[in-house]
C-alpha cells in the first residue's frame, strides 16, 4: 500500500470531485513546487480513475527523455501497469505511453486515434512548454482535443516570455485564472514547512573584476559597479557589452599557462564554497552530491577541470552533444560521486534526490529556469532528512531578486541557517557517530578522512573556514578581486553586428566556415555566395542551431 503525503491525498480527493463528481471541466491543474512529488501524486490520480472504470489509456507528456524514463518507472510502481516510451514514428497506441513534448507533433495522428477509440487520460508534465500559438502548444491542442481527462502539472506555471499555455485561462495581469475548485496549489514555502522539500540557502558570491586593457589602462567591474570606459575604449567593438559582470563570471579563468584553471579565480572560489558545504552535508547525508549548471559546453568542460584540480575527483559531465547523456545521469544517480556538471540536461523534472549543492551559472537568466534549477537540490529523501540545500550564484541583481522571491515564500524558521553538524551518519548502518570518529562503532565502517580546509586572511594571516565572508580575527572582508586581461574578458563569446553569440556557437561557426564557404562556391549559386559573404562566420553556429531545431 502506497503511503501518500497529505497534499497528494488532498489533490486526489479534489481532482476526483472536479473531474468525476462535478464533471464541470475535463482539466485539473496541480501547481506544486518542484520536488514536492507531483509524479507520484498524478500516477495515483490516474490509478484511481482506472480502478473506477473511467479510464482505459494513460498518455504522459514530459519535457525530456530522462523525465520520460522516470515517469515510466514511477507509473508502473504506483499502478502496476506497463508504460512504454514512444518517439515520433508510432502509428497505433495499444498501451499506456510516455513521450516528450518535442515528439507530440509527429504523434498527432496516433494520439488523436487513441483519444477517439479509448477513454484516455492525458498527463501534461511541465505544462508551460505548451504555449498557445506555438508549435508544441498547437500540437498538443490538436492531438488531445478528444481526451476524456487532462491532468496539468506544473511547478513554474508562468512562462518566461509571458505567453499563455493551452487549456488554461489567464486574467488581465497574466496570472492563471483556472477555477479554484479545479486547482490544487502547493507553494515551495508550504512544501518546506510540511517537510516535503528541504529549505534552501542562497550564497550570493561576490567579486570584483579588474580588467587590464591596452596601454596600462584598466577598468573595474562588479555586480554593483558597471565598467566606465573612456571615449577611446568605447570604440573597441563589443567591449562595453563584454565588460558585464555576469559575462565575466561565466568566462573561464586560467593560470599564466593559459590552460590550467585558476583555483583562486572567481569560479574557483565558488567551487571552494560549494565544496565546503558539500563536506558538511556529507556528515548527515553521506552520498550528498553537487550540481553545476553551466552556460555552455566550453564552460562546463572548464568547470570539470577546475573541480578535478580542487577536489581530485573528475565530475560527471552531461550535455546534448554527447552520446547517451541519460545513461550518465542514471549512473550518477546511483553512485556516490560528488559532482555532476550539466548544460541544459539536469533541469525541470530530473530527479536526483541526493543533490544538495547547486553552483548556478546558467545561460538563461529567467525566474522559471531559476526555480526549476532549485528544484533539483531540494528533494526530501525521507523523514530523517535534516539537510539544507545550498545555491551558490553570482551576486547579480537579477538572480538576487529571484532568490528573494523564493526566500519570501519560506517561513522565518525555514530561512534560519542550520547549525554546523554535531555528528555524522554511517552510510552502511545509519548509526550516528562523533564527527572525529574514524570508524562506526556498530558495523566497523571506516569513515573517509578529509583534512579541514581553511583560507588565510590577507590582512592578518588568520585562518578562516572557506565559507567565511569576513575574517573572524580582524573583520576584513573576503570579497575577492580578480584580475583579467582583455583577451580573457572577451572569451565569453562574441558580439557581431549587434548580436550576442555564445562562445560555443562562435567556435562551431569558425569550424564550419571553410567547408561551408567551399561548398557554396562549388554550387555556382551566386546569391548563396553573396549571402554567406555578408553573414559573419561567427554567427553560423547559431544559425545551424536554429535550423536544427526546426
Amino acid at each position: 500500500m502506497l503511503n501518500l503525503r497529505p497534499w497528494q491525498q488532498e489533490a486526489l480527493t479534489k481532482s476526483v470531485r472536479w473531474l468525476v463528481e462535478d464533471g464541470r471541466d475535463r482539466h485539473f491543474l496541480i501547481n506544486a513546487a518542484p520536488g514536492a512529488g507531483k509524479t507520484i501524486g498524478a500516477s495515483v490520480i490516474a490509478k484511481t480513475l482506472i480502478d473506477m472504470g473511467l479510464v482505459d489509456r494513460v498518455v504522459v507528456i514530459a519535457p525530456r527523455v530522462e523525465v520520460v524514463n522516470q515517469w515510466t518507472r514511477d507509473f508502473k510502481t504506483v499502478t502496476g501497469r506497463f508504460m512504454g516510451k514512444i518517439a515520433g514514428s508510432e502509428t497505433q497506441i495499444e498501451y499506456d505511453v510516455a513521450a516528450t513534448w518535442a515528439a507530440v507533433e509527429g504523434l498527432q495522428d496516433a494520439f488523436q486515434a487513441v483519444c477517439r477509440s479509448d477513454r484516455t487520460m492525458v498527463i501534461c508534465d511541465e505544462h508551460h512548454h505548451a504555449a498557445v500559438e506555438a508549435a508544441w502548444g498547437n500540437s498538443a491542442n490538436s492531438a488531445f482535443a478528444e481526451a476524456r481527462y487532462v491532468l496539468i502539472l506544473t511547478g513554474t506555471p508562468i512562462r518566461s516570455d509571458k505567453k499563455n499555455s493551452v487549456w488554461l485561462a489567464y486574467d488581465d495581469e497574466g496570472a492563471i485564472d483556472h477555477p479554484e475548485e479545479g486547482t490544487y496549489t502547493l507553494t515551495y514555502g508550504e512544501a518546506v514547512d510540511l517537510g516535503y522539500c528541504r529549505p534552501a540557502t542562497f550564497h550570493r558570491h561576490e567579486g570584483k573584476f579588474n580588467v587590464d586593457l591596452e596601454d596600462g589602462q584598466h577598468v573595474v567591474v562588479s555586480s554593483k559597479q558597471k565598467a566606465e570606459l573612456t571615449p577611446e575604449l568605447k570604440r573597441i567593438p563589443g567591449l562595453q557589452r563584454a565588460l558585464n559582470f555576469y559575462k565575466l563570471a561565466c568566462a573561464p579563468q586560467y593560470d599564466a599557462d593559459g590552460k590550467t584553471p585558476r583555483v583562486d579565480g572567481y569560479q574557483g572560489t565558488m567551487v571552494d564554497w560549494g565544496a565546503s558545504k558539500l563536506n558538511d552535508l556529507r556528515y548527515r547525508m553521506p552520498n550528498a552530491g553537487g550540481l553545476v549548471i553551466a552556460p555552455n559546453i566550453i564552460m562546463a568542460e572548464y568547470m570539470v577541470a577546475l573541480i578535478e584540480r580542487i577536489e581530485g575527483e573528475t565530475p560527471t559531465i552531461v550535455h546534448s552533444n554527447m552520446a547517451n547523456p541519460e545513461h550518465k545521469i542514471e549512473g550518477f544517480r546511483h553512485t556516490e560521486k560528488r559532482w555532476i556538471v550539466s548544460v541544459g540536461m539536469i533541469s525541470e523534472g530530473v530527479d536526483i534526490p541526493r543533490l544538495r549543492v547547486l553552483i548556478y551559472l546558467p545561460s538563461a537568466l529567467t525566474e522559471l529556469s531559476f526555480r526549476q534549477a532549485i528544484g533539483r537540490v531540494v528533494r526530501n529523501v525521507g523523514e530523517d532528512d535534516d539537510t539544507r540545500a545550498y545555491v551558490v550564484m553570482p551576486s547579480f541583481d537579477i538572480l538576487e531578486n529571484y532568490a528573494r522571491s523564493v526566500e519570501d515564500e519560506m517561513s522565518v524558521a525555514a530561512r534560519k541557517e542550520a547549525a554546523p553538524p554535531k555528528a555524522k551518519v554511517c552510510p552502511v548502518c545509519t548509526t550516528e557517530a562523533a564527527l572525529g570518529a574514524k570508524e562506526c562503532a556498530v558495523c566497523g565502517h571506516e569513515f573517509p578522512q578529509s583534512a579541514p580546509r581553511f583560507k588565510p586572511c590577507s590582512a592578518c594571516d588568520g585562518l578562516n573556514v572557506m565559507s567565511a565572508k569576513i575574517c573572524q580575527h580582524c573583520g576584513a572582508s573576503f570579497a575577492a578581486e580578480f584580475t583579467l586581461t582583455l583577451d580573457e574578458a572577451l572569451r565569453a563569446g562574441a558580439i557581431v553586428r549587434g548580436m550576442d553569440i555564445d562562445e560555443d556557437d562562435v567556435r562551431e561557426g569558425e569550424a564550419m566556415a571553410h567547408g561551408f564557404r567551399k561548398d557554396a562556391i562549388a554550387s555556382g549559386d551566386a546569391k548563396l555566395v553573396d549571402m554567406i559573404r555578408k553573414l559573419p562566420e561567427e554567427t553560423w553556429g547559431k544559425l545551424k542551431k536554429i535550423m536544427d531545431s526546426n
